[in-house]
């Protein structure tokens, strides 16, 4: 176990300061994909059903009134299941922008060090350049996990709705 800590600790310094920012929104958003997973899972089932049984417990279910409320439960019910996406959707692309950031700060270490050492000693260079690639691909990795992540969040959304939706009608 300690050596997988001091790899991670080791794999950090490498990237540089902005691979430890880069951690951070990749933890923050999966924090917040686990949490809409498990929302889904529990929270927005019942609050279906809660919204289900409410509906057929009325008795008039065709006049102006009715369906302004079956609108209403039909929004709270969207709202409440595309919570933190747009978060989620901005930590994504977050992500790679971040990875740029780190390959730019990397680069202008390996400039730095060729103007200070005024030749291409690629020994001296070799921090530089794992500074720039590494909060590269750990940019884009995040990103693309929470790409994967956030399509099947969107589509469960869409189809609580639609299936809501169609359970709301004025028989």
């Amino acid at each position: 176990m300690g050596d997988v800590i001091i790899a991670v600790r080791d794999f950090l310094e490498m990237g540089g300061d902005v691979l430890n920012i880069i951690a951070l929104v990749i933890f923050l958003m999966w924090m917040l994909i686990l949490e809409r997973l498990s929302f889904f899972q529990s929270g927005l089932i019942s609050q279906k059903s809660s919204i289900q049984n409410n509906w057929n417990t009325r008795s008039n279910k065709k006049s102006w009134h009715s369906e302004a409320i079956r609108e209403k439960m039909i929004s709270e019910f969207t709202m409440s299941a595309n919570q933190y996406l747009p978060i989620i959707k901005t930590l994504v692309a977050l992500c790679p922008l971040l990875g740029l950031m780190g390959t730019v700060t990397g680069m202008i270490e390996v400039f730095d060090v060729m103007a200070v050492s005024g030749s291409g000693n690629a020994r001296s260079m070799a921090s530089g350049v794992s500074k720039a690639t590494i909060p590269t691909m750990a940019g884009m990795v995040g990103a693309l996990s929470g790409v994967f992540l956030v399509t099947l969040l969107n589509q469960k959304v869409t189809s609580e709705v639609e299936d809501l939706e169609d359970n709301l009608t004025a028989d």
